[in-house]
């Protein structure tokens, strides 16, 4: 699985419900959400 950086928890976190998407550049990442506190994660890159 991959990993964010949740800005709330203030460390690295498991992504869930990823997504692959990509950015205005073209450029692929990926969104989901922090298990612990429910909020938006983003991790840019496949």
């Amino acid at each position: 699985m991959a990993e964010a950086y949740c800005v709330r928890d203030k460390k690295k976190v498991e992504i869930q419900d990823p997504q692959q998407i990509t950015m205005k550049n073209g450029k692929p990442a990926t969104k989901g959400t922090c298990p612990e506190c429910k909020g938006s994660v983003f991790r840019i890159g496949g």
